[in-house]
Order: structure tokens, then sequence, then C-alpha cells
């Protein structure tokens, strides 16, 4: 890969919005019209009535004065790659001959997925850490997603992501550095482990999406760990509803998440874990997440994002590419389980593994300090 970028001009960026637009925010949520309730009003069905109502009470009196401060008390800068407007954070630390880190978010988040884990990255002495555990941090918003908009073109495929991260991280004068992923942001860091650029550390994700093969001696070499992982796969198929939605028709269900504040919130049910009760994420958080999401008007981009994959799929009779770059995987006990052997099937130099009791599929929200302490020790194991 050709490493070689022009130099980027990057503007510093300020989150505002205004009186009239909060002002439209609260108008919608006071007219809400909920659809007539599931006869259970649970999360059987999707996301219930008695939980959205809840939700209208929180978001209305939700401090967005506050939350748009502590977005702005993080230096945010703007910038274009392929055409694309680029929104992102970025933050030094004040340690010499710190790791620059990309930190890739989820999907439905943004940056902001992040807020909790910088100061434990750029600063690990504050938090029980070392100082040659000291990262860099830069967090942007994928095309589409966050202030990442409008989207300029269509193709915006993860593969298409990582490479504008990488010059993202070129732009910003960093000639080597890594990358930590969830969700989306996972699938976005094994892209860039596939690339492996010059100067590439290597990748730590909470999920690797390797699934059987059909080979029967890949199931001989399974834990029953790894059994109570593919019910949970089986599980999340059966409500992953959205999933097919964005795929095939993102902007038919834009047009309602856009219109509708509490729809965007509904259809975020992933925050939730479809309201199977093992999430960890607040109400707080989830508005917060939500709220940037609906002042962005971000719904399109971020649905059209499993179009873009979904096209560019080879198929399921295509061979997986192998990542060959130093790889690190959290596993979260209420979040997709990574079953070790699919991944590293598709995964030749896993390198770190760490299994944790407690937390889930939005990890960096649920649990911050279990992140930043596993980003610190598989960086720190490679050097």
């Amino acid at each position: 890969m050709n490493n070689t970028t022009a130099p980027l001009s990057i503007r510093p960026f300020t989150v505002s919005v205004s009186d009239a637009e909060i002002a439209d925010l609260q108008d919608r949520l006071a007219r809400t019209r909920l659809p007539q309730p599931s006869p259970t009003d649970d999360w059987d069905a999707g996301t219930p009535n008695s939980y959205l109502r809840e939700a209208i009470e929180a978001w209305r009196s939700f401090d967005w004065a506050a939350a748009q401060e502590r977005i702005n008390a993080v230096p945010n800068f703007t910038t274009e790659i392929d055409g694309q407007t680029i929104h992102f954070l970025h933050v030094r630390s004040a340690e010499g001959g710190a790791t620059p880190l990309l930190l890739a978010h989820t999907y439905p988040g943004s940056a902001v997925d992040y807020l909790d884990v910088i100061d434990r990255l750029v600063d690990p002495v504050a938090h029980g850490g070392r100082a040659e555990d000291a990262f860099d941090v830069v967090i942007p918003d994928a095309p589409g997603y966050g202030f990442s908009q409008p989207l300029a073109s269509a193709g915006w495929t993860t593969a298409k992501v990582a490479e504008a991260y990488d010059q993202l991280m070129r732009g910003l004068g960093y000639d080597s550095y890594g990358i930590h992923g969830s969700d989306n942001g996972a699938m976005v860091a094994r892209e860039l482990g596939l690339l492996n650029p010059e100067g590439f550390l290597g990748l730590h994700v909470l999920q690797l999406f390797s699934f059987p093969s059909g080979d029967p001696s890949e199931f001989e070499r399974l834990e029953p760990q790894d059994y109570a992982g593919l019910e949970h796969m089986q599980w999340f198929q059966s409500v992953g509803g959205y999933n097919t939605m964005n795929s095939s028709r993102p902007q038919t269900v834009s047009v309602g998440i856009s219109d509708s504040p509490i729809g965007l919130l509904a259809y975020s049910e992933l925050f939730n874990s479809f309201g199977n009760g093992t999430s960890l994420v607040s109400l707080e958080q989830i508005l917060l997440e939500v709220s940037v999401n609906w002042f962005a008007n971000a719904a399109s981009g971020m649905s059209r994002s499993y179009l873009e994959n979904a096209r560019a799929d080879g198929g399921e009779d295509a061979a997986p590419q192998i990542n060959a770059a130093p790889t690190g995987v959290a596993v979260f006990k209420d979040d997709f389980q990574t079953i070790r052997v699919f991944a590293e099937r598709d995964n030749s130099n896993i390198v770190h593994w760490s299994r944790f009791d407690e937390g889930g599929h939005f990890a960096a929200l649920e649990r911050p300090d279990l992140v930043a302490g596993d980003i610190r020790a598989f960086f720190a194991g490679l050097r």
C-alpha cells in the first residue's frame, strides 16, 4: 500500500446545536404518537411502549448543553478525504513517546462511544497505569456517522473506511499506529489488518466476526463455552432485523427515523441488547448517543453503511481473506462471543486473548476501565 498522502487540511470543529434545533426536538418529543402496544408490552417483538414512555420523559429533560460542552471539551476537528468530510477527536498525551491509537466506533454509535476511555488512555498514570503505556488517540466518525456528514458519494465500505483512516493517521503526522474497534469499528480494524500498511502496529478488537465454514473438523475443536457462543449467534440473528433492513432499503427506513426522534431511539435498540436484560448501557448514555445522531441527521448514512458492505460482499462462497497483522481480542460476557477456532482460521497472528465476566457489546460505555486496560496490555505486549 502506498503510504504517501497529500497533506490534509485540518480545521477545528465545534459542535453547535441551535436553540431552534433543540426546540424542534422538544416539540417532536412532546407530540410523539406511540404505536398500539404489543399485547405483552415487553421486548419480545421490539422496543416496547413502556420503555419508550420512560425514554421520552428522560429525553425531554436531557441536558444537551452539558453534553455538548462535554464533547467540545475534547479537541474536535474536520478534514476531507476522498471528497468526504471526516469529523474526528484528537487528543495528544502529555507523556513522551505515546503510541498513536485510532479508536473505531460502533453502530449505532459515533466518536462519543469513547468519551469515557480517552483520559484512561492518554493519561494512564492517573488511572493506575504506567507512563510508557500512554496513547495519542484519534477518534473519527465514520463517513455517514456522527458529524461526518453528509455522505458525498456511494461506496463507503469498511475497506474504504480503513483506507481513509490510514490516510487520516498519515495526514496527522503518524507514520506508525494501532487501532482498537468494536462492532462496525472492529470490522474496520480488521480491514486495516488486511491492508497492514507500513508502520501498522496491530489491531485490538472486541469481536472477530468469524463463522463456521462447514468443515466438520472445526466443530471437533470447540470448547463448551463455544457452543454457548453459537447459541448467542443464533439468538442475535433472530432479533437483528435491522441488519436486513439496512442492507437492503436503508433510505426507506431512514425516512421514519430521521423524522421521528423516538423512532430513531427505538431503532437503536441494540444499545439495550434488544431488551434481553444484559445491557449495562445507561439511558443517559443512550440519550447522548441518539442525540448526536439526531442533531447530525445521521440515520441515512449510518444505515447505508450496511448496504455498501452487502453489495461488496463476495457471497457465502467467497474465501475469507487472512489477516496476518498482530491481533488482540477482548471477549465480554454478554457480547457476541468470538469463537477462537473460527477466528484463528481467518486471523493468523492472534497474540492476545482476554475474557471478561461483565460487560457487553458496548463495553467502552459499560466498562471503560476494562477496555482501556486491555488495550494497554495488548500494545505493551507488542513492544
